[in-house]
C-alpha cells in the first residue's frame, strides 16, 4: 500500500512537471511572419508628399523572430523623382522600395527599445550627375507605453541632397487607444539636413485610427509642415509641404 502511494505521488509530481514544461513551452515566443497593404490618398513621409498629392498603393511584409530580431520589405508608388524630370535630365523612377532590419524588444517591464538599419531604394534611369536618391539610415528608438522617440541617423546622401550625409529625423509620438477600436494619433519631428538648411523643416500630425474586424483599419489625419517652399515646390508648382488631410484604409495579415 505504502508503494502505491509512493507511486501515485511520484506519477502526479512527473505529470504536474510535464504540464508547467508544457505549459511554458505554449507560452514561448514564436517568429511571426505579417504583412500589410494600404492604399491612402496622399503618401506623406515626414509631411512631405511623395506621390504630388495624389493617392499610392502600398504593401509590406516583415519576419520578427522570437529573439526580437526582424527584417522587412516595404514599397510604394511614388512622382517626386519623376516630376523633376525634363528633356535635358530625364528620371524614371516611379517606385520605392525598402529594405530593413533591427532589434526590439522590452528591457524593461514598461520600457522598449527598437533599433536598426533602414534603406530607401528608387529603382529607375538618372541623368549623368544626378545625385542619386538612395538613402540608408540607422535609428533608435524608445517607448513607454502609448508614447515613442525614435532618432534617424544618414550614413548616406539624405534623397538626393548633395554632400547631406550625417543628417538626421527626431520623431516623437502619441498612440493613444482611448475607447475600444479607436486610437488617437500625434506625431511631432524634426528633419534636419546636413548643410542644406533651407530644407530642414518640422512636421506635424494628429489624427485617429479605428480598428475593424479581420486586420482592416482607417485611419484620418491631419498633416502640416513649416518646410520652405521654394525647397519643396516641385516643377509644376505644387507645394509639396503643405497642410493637409489625408485618408488610409489598411488590410493587415
Amino acid at each position: 500500500m505504502h508503494r502505491t502511494t509512493h507511486a501515485l505521488r511520484l506519477s502526479c509530481a512527473l505529470l504536474t512537471a510535464l504540464a508547467g514544461s508544457s505549459a511554458r513551452a505554449d507560452d514561448a515566443p514564436t517568429s511571426t511572419v505579417t504583412g500589410s497593404l494600404a492604399l491612402t490618398s496622399d503618401y506623406l513621409f515626414r509631411g512631405i508628399s511623395q506621390t504630388d498629392q495624389d493617392p499610392a498603393l502600398q504593401a509590406g511584409v516583415e519576419y520578427a523572430h522570437a529573439s526580437g530580431f526582424y527584417a522587412g520589405l516595404w514599397g510604394s508608388n511614388v512622382s517626386w523623382l519623376s516630376d523633376l524630370s525634363s528633356a535635358g535630365t530625364p528620371i524614371s523612377s516611379s517606385v520605392e522600395l525598402d529594405v530593413y532590419a533591427g532589434w526590439r524588444g522590452n528591457v524593461t517591464e514598461s520600457l522598449k527599445l527598437d533599433g536598426g538599419v533602414y534603406t530607401y531604394y528608387y529603382p529607375g534611369d538618372y541623368p549623368t550627375g544626378f545625385t542619386r536618391p538612395y538613402t540608408t539610415e540607422v535609428f533608435l528608438g524608445a517607448s513607454a507605453g502609448p508614447f515613442a522617440l525614435k532618432y534617424w541617423h544618414s550614413v548616406t546622401n539624405l534623397f538626393g541632397f548633395t554632400d547631406s550625409k550625417n543628417s538626421g529625423y527626431i520623431d516623437a509620438s502619441l498612440n493613444y487607444e482611448f475607447v475600444p477600436t479607436w486610437t488617437l494619433n500625434a506625431h511631432a519631428g524634426r528633419q534636419r539636413v546636413k548643410n542644406n538648411s533651407i530644407a530642414s523643416y518640422t512636421d506635424w500630425k494628429l489624427g485617429v485610427t479605428k480598428a475593424f474586424d479581420g486586420g482592416w483599419s482607417l485611419a484620418i489625419a491631419y498633416q502640416d509642415t513649416n518646410a520652405d517652399r521654394v525647397a519643396y515646390t516641385n516643377p509644376h508648382g505644387a507645394y509639396l509641404g503643405r497642410s493637409t488631410g489625408v485618408a488610409t484604409v489598411t488590410k493587415a495579415f
